[in-house]
């Protein structure tokens, strides 16, 4: 298990990302959606600083503080900076990252409005949201702690085309950890790489990085976006299920399947539909699969 992973008779761990196919010398990488920009709402009557900040699910933290720097008028960089001043409320495995805590939603700014205050205005939001009874009863269920359930919920976030998929994509991660299987995801890949592609090589899969679930086994050493409630809900309560692989073939199929083989014609699907060249696959928004040594 990674380091930052404890041993598997006191955890159950969930992972869900982008798996890439190493096939015939290609990988096979998650067809990833660029992440669009963060939105801003407009003031009134026409005035320059909005009167608030819209996150959506599944942004990093990095995006949030470009978000921030722009809605407060700020000098790029400045909402990061502040962090040290923020001292914001995380949990110990945190180290003071707010990857993950960064709370999905829309914040209204005032003319008082600072990046300390607004970052711990997420951050509350987001201890009131993962700290209920049932994420808290969810994550105790599978034997996690609340930071290893935001964490899992940041990969599904980065994962599932739909939200019906998230719990799919769960069980997946949850089936792969419990069999030894390493996760392979792209989305993991992408984050330590600090990128968003539609493409992964073999190259990329052999970097030394503890966010490279091709190499390492376990969780990541932090959540790799903000997760929504959805996103959580899927990660502390999956469904029961077999599957190991699966493959969005095309907006709306995404198949999930326990078999290796049938994977292979999934994404050689996958491959087709998009002219015959290899291409991200990923376990969610693109073609999931894991290369045939761990399969």
């Amino acid at each position: 298990m990674q380091m930052n992973t404890p041993p598997r008779s006191t955890i159950r761990l969930t992972r869900r990302g982008r798996a890439a196919l190493i096939a015939t010398g290609a990988v096979v990488a998650a067809a990833a959606v660029a992440v669009p920009l963060l939105s801003v709402g407009s003031g009134e009557g026409g005035a320059e600083r909005p009167t608030s900040l819209v996150v959506p699910e599944g942004r990093r933290a990095v995006q949030v503080y470009q978000a921030v720097d722009k809605a407060l008028g700020l000098p790029a960089g400045s909402t990061k900076k502040s962090l040290a001043k923020a001292r914001l409320s995380l949990p110990a495995e945190a180290q003071g990252n707010p990857e993950g805590y960064l709370f999905p939603a829309t914040y209204p700014l005032a003319k008082t409005t600072t990046p300390e205050s607004l970052l711990t205005f997420m951050v509350e939001t987001a201890h009131k949201r993962f700290n209920g009874g049932q994420v808290t009863a969810g994550a105790q269920r599978n034997a996690m702690n609340v930071y290893q359930a935001v964490t899992i919920a940041s990969i599904v976030q980065a994962e599932a085309a739909t939200k019906a998929d998230m719990g799919k994509v769960a069980r997946v991660v949850f089936n792969r950890l419990e069999r030894g299987m390493p996760l392979q995801m792209d989305s993991t890949l992408n984050y330590g790489l600090n990128r968003s592609t539609l493409d992964t090589s073999v190259a990329d899969t052999k970097i030394d990085s503890p966010y490279n679930s091709y190499r390492r086994m376990g969780l990541p050493p932090t959540p790799i976006a903000n997760p929504g409630e959805d996103a959580m809900r899927a990660a502390t309560n999956p469904p029961p299920g077999d599957w190991l692989y699966f493959v969005t073939v095309k907006p709306g199929d995404t198949r999930f399947t326990t078999s290796y083989e049938e994977h292979l014609r999934n994404v050689a699907e996958f491959n087709q539909r998009r002219g015959g060249r290899p291409s991200s696959a990923s376990t969610g928004s693109g073609a999931a699969s894991p290369s045939p040594t761990s399969g």
